[in-house]
């Protein structure tokens, strides 16, 4: 199970500096996503989100 950015997002980045393998992206022309193939459901981006936009699918 990967995680979801949800529309709450403020696109700081944060998400992309705790996640531990990288696959947090932020790209300037498609924003803030994750990759799911690459996610380890670890959590660290929850917690690491200072607005709680990030939610486990």
């Amino acid at each position: 199970m990967a995680h979801k950015i949800t529309e709450e997002c403020v696109a700081c980045g944060a998400c992309a500096d705790t996640c531990p393998v990288g696959a947090i992206v932020f790209d300037e022309a498609k924003g803030i996503y994750v990759i799911t193939d690459e996610c380890v459901d670890c959590g660290a981006c929850e917690d690491g989100c200072p607005v709680g936009a990030i939610k486990a699918e």
